[in-house]
């Protein structure tokens, strides 16, 4: 399989037609034609899979295709008035190309299978990447073939660069697209187009395809957050002298002890050690942390303000500061409630239920 990146300027996405949002537009009256391009879209099958046939293509003359036509069209005018035989002759063998090239460009595109890939969750704010796959079944390559986000017209945007690639003979070839989601939550992910304007420029072939995936987007993490609150202390358990700080602060360490995980190692004082010939590694000494259960409350984050999205950008902050730190927490959320526990598993369930509260 070849594999080729397309890089596409990300955007900030809409909600999807299908899902009657208008997202991005902050309330402003829709016209005419956003409402009919909004329609349009709507109807188009929501799938992770589309086959390009003669009934999901479009063709329409490019700019270049219509200055060739006027062209022709006054090329054509001359030959009859002057009775000029090498007129009607140049006219018709240009005229013979542009619509060889139509057809040409069209068979680039027909018959090609495009694939999206499981979208991975991002933070909002960050520019989440879709990552598709374009298979060709037949004996011959297709060339000039460009993939990316479709955009309304009226925006002024049109469309971001798209960077043709070439498809090989029963082959396959990756490319990508970027975009910004609007705002936390399962999110509709934007209309992608494919296009090609091979051989010659004059005609402009594409379709328009609606994922039914869905992007799930995490709140953002607050920037400068406070240190962690203190943990509660484990029934039938000591309580614990040491408390997380924020920071990889702990009240000792010891020596390093196989399984333990990387985010306990104290790498900074193995650097030193290794200058001075000495490869002994130091783990930082959990065990009186252990003592105590971290519950990061919707409750504790009312000090962020108000704003539910605040609360839940400085919540997800700490989740990220507790994972790192590798201590166990727990995540309380109005109609959420997850035990604590460590490990990536842990961190995604708490940042799904971040992103779905």
């Amino acid at each position: 399989m070849a594999g080729t990146a397309i890089p596409s300027r990300p955007e900030r996405a809409s909600a999807s037609p299908a899902d009657g949002g208008a997202a991005g537009h902050h309330g402003r009256a829709e016209g005419p034609g956003a409402r009919l391009q909004r329609w349009w879209l709507g109807r188009l099958p929501a799938t992770d899979s589309l086959r390009l046939t003669q009934g999901n293509l479009y063709i329409l003359p490019t700019r270049a295709g219509l200055a060739l036509g006027l062209t022709l069209l006054v090329l054509l005018v001359a030959a009859i008035n002057f009775q000029l035989n090498l007129g009607y002759a140049l006219t018709f063998l240009l005229a013979g190309c542009a619509l060889t090239g139509m057809y040409a460009g069209h068979a680039t595109l027909r018959g090609l299978t495009l694939h999206l890939l499981p979208p991975a969750p991002v933070h909002a704010g960050s520019a989440a990447r879709l990552d598709i796959r374009l298979d060709n079944p037949r004996a011959a390559p297709r060339h000039a073939v460009a993939l990316g986000l479709h955009h309304r017209p009226r925006t002024g945007r049109d469309r971001a660069a798209l960077v043709p690639l070439d498809v090989p003979a029963q082959g396959s070839v990756a490319a990508q697209a970027a975009f910004v989601p609007a705002r936390r939550g399962l999110q509709p992910l934007p209309a992608l187009t494919a296009e090609t304007r091979f051989p010659i420029g004059t005609f402009r072939v594409w379709c328009v395809w609606r994922p039914a995936a869905r992007l799930l987007v995490y709140p953002a993490p607050e920037a400068d957050p406070p240190p962690l609150p203190s943990g509660a202390p484990v029934s039938g358990r000591p309580a614990a002298q040491a408390q997380a700080r924020g920071t990889a602060e702990f009240d000792g360490m010891r020596p390093y002890q196989r399984g333990d995980s990387q985010r306990i190692v104290l790498w900074k004082q193995a650097a030193r050690a290794i200058a001075r010939g000495s490869d002994d590694l130091m783990s930082r000494d959990t065990h009186q942390l252990q003592q105590t259960e971290l519950w990061l409350l919707h409750a504790d984050a009312a000090a962020a303000g108000a704003d539910t999205e605040a609360r839940l950008s400085r919540l997800c902050a700490w989740v990220l500061q507790a994972d790192r730190l590798g201590i166990a927490y727990g995540l309380e959320l109005p109609g959420a409630r997850i035990a604590p526990a460590t490990g990536d598993a842990h961190r995604r369930a708490c940042l799904e239920a971040l992103a779905l509260c």
